[in-house]
C-alpha cells in the first residue's frame, strides 16, 4: 500500500518562501511520477506542478511559473515544492499525488490520472 505524507506548510506573510515535502512509502518511489495539487475553500482541486519519474520533465500551472519549483530526490523517496514570492492567492491545502504510469503534460493536470494522494498540508499566506 502506497502512503504519501506532506509536510512544510504554515502561516506566512506575502513575499515569503516555503518548501513543501512529500515522502512516499510502501512501494518503489522511482516507479511513480509525482504531482502537487491545491484546494482552496469553495474551489475545486487545482493542479500546481508535476515531475516525471526520472525528474527530467516538469510541468507547472501558469500562475506559479517562475515562482514555484518542483523537484524529486529518488534516493530519499521525496518530492519537493519550493514556493517563492508567495501571494494570498496561493492559500490552500496542498496535496501530494503519485501516478504509477509514465507522466506527460496531458496527464499531469488531471487529478483522475493519479493513483494515490496524501492527507494535505495547509499553506496560508497573509496580505
Amino acid at each position: 500500500q502506497v502512503q504519501l505524507v506532506e509536510s512544510g506548510g504554515g502561516l506566512v506573510q506575502a513575499g515569503v518562501s516555503l518548501r513543501l515535502s512529500c515522502a512516499l512509502s510502501g512501494r518503489t518511489f522511482n516507479n511513480y511520477a509525482m504531482g502537487w495539487f491545491r484546494q482552496a475553500p469553495g474551489k475545486e482541486r487545482e493542479f500546481v506542478a508535476a515531475v516525471s519519474r526520472s525528474g527530467g520533465n516538469t510541468y507547472y500551472l501558469d500562475s506559479v511559473k517562475g515562482r514555484f519549483t518542483i523537484s524529486r530526490d529518488n534516493a530519499k523517496n521525496t518530492v519537493l515544492l519550493q514556493m517563492n514570492s508567495l501571494e494570498p492567492e496561493d492559500t490552500a491545502v496542498y496535496y501530494c499525488a503519485a501516478r504509477y504510469l509514465p507522466m506527460d503534460y496531458s496527464d499531469s493536470y488531471l487529478p483522475s490520472r493519479y493513483d494515490y494522494w496524501g492527507q494535505g498540508t495547509q499553506v496560508t499566506v497573509s496580505s
